[in-house]
């Protein structure tokens, strides 16, 4: 009857995100230090702005007892936006499971390491070259399944993620890696004063899923600091980025490129336009990608597979 309940809380209450699990994991640790029921007003810093505790440190230390040594989250989802919400709902959750008596905090602990396990443990994106599709569309392809996750976790940007390592693999893999600074996914949405996600030459490259205001204002610095902006994004944003161009007086002095066909010339030209030279393109961009993927983010479903 408990590992109903935590499952049909996790369903409903998606607890299913780094960030969650962090949360879970945390306020799970608390409940068995200090005892139920927990008062959430309690497990809110001075601040108001974070939850109490909730740090890599402390998730690490959790998921150490347990012989785990990948990191969760870089920021142990202290910086996860919704944690404090997530934290109330759960301290509810557990309060509400001692009024019933359907507790015990061994078996909740070991329900959400068991989580963890399986998101660490979550299948990567499929890529596949179909001689009988375009390379536009095996691009498009891998940004569907990242649609349809980012609509089953409400919450956690897949699209954006992957269209900027994507692009990030793909300049590595025409350039060379080394030539120009990676970040996470998070760090580049987190810090909205950056002026661009990649700076080569004297270009500064954005990636965005939907073109706004923000990105057209910056890409005015980039133009003000001597540099030329160029935008990537989906299909659909191409019209609305160049009409906010045109808006500002920009229009012919920002280029604006659809990701499908900024990764997939890439590939042809690598690839010296021959099948076999594709397929092993293909394969050098994702083997590319995991490696971006390993080293600046904690989520490994980000990740893709590749099947010839």
């Amino acid at each position: 009857m408990l590992l109903d309940a935590l499952s049909t809380f996790t369903r409903e209450k998606k607890f299913n995100r780094k960030g969650s699990l962090c949360v879970a994991l945390i306020v799970t640790d608390v409940a068995r230090q200090k005892g139920l029921p927990l008062d959430a007003d309690a497990l809110v810093t001075d601040g108001g702005g974070q939850v109490l505790g909730l740090g890599r440190s402390a998730v690490q230390n959790v998921l150490g007892r347990y012989g785990i040594t990948r990191v969760l989250a870089s920021e142990g989802g202290r910086t996860s936006r919704g944690s404090i919400g997530n934290m109330r709902d759960y301290v509810g959750f557990l309060n509400s499971l001692v009024v019933t008596g359907a507790l015990d905090l061994d078996i909740v602990e070991n329900f959400w390491i068991a989580r963890t396990r399986e998101f660490f443990a979550a299948k990567p994106f499929k890529i596949r070259l179909d001689g009988a599709h375009g390379l536009r569309a095996l691009v498009r392809d891998l940004l569907d399944q990242a649609e349809e996750r980012q609509r089953e976790s409400a919450g956690t940007m897949y699209v954006g993620a992957v269209m900027q390592h994507l692009v990030g693999a793909k300049l590595d893999c025409v350039m060379g890696a080394g030539k120009f600074e990676h970040n996470s996914f998070t760090t580049s949405d987190a810090q909205s004063g950056r002026s661009g996600d990649f700076f080569i030459g004297d270009v500064a490259i954005h990636v965005t899923t939907a073109p706004g205001e923000a990105v057209i204002s910056r890409c005015r610095d980039n133009l003000n600091d001597g540099y030329r902006p160029v935008l990537v994004t989906r299909r659909r944003g191409v019209m609305v980025a160049e009409a906010l161009a045109d808006n500002a007086g920009l229009g012919s002095r920002i280029d604006v490129f659809e990701i499908e066909q900024f990764v997939a010339a890439g590939v042809y030209e690598l690839g010296d336009f021959t099948a076999p030279g594709r397929r092993s393109a293909v394969t050098a961009l994702s083997e590319r990608y995991n490696e971006i993927i390993d080293e600046f983010e904690t989520d490994p479903s980000l990740k893709v597979e590749f099947r010839s």
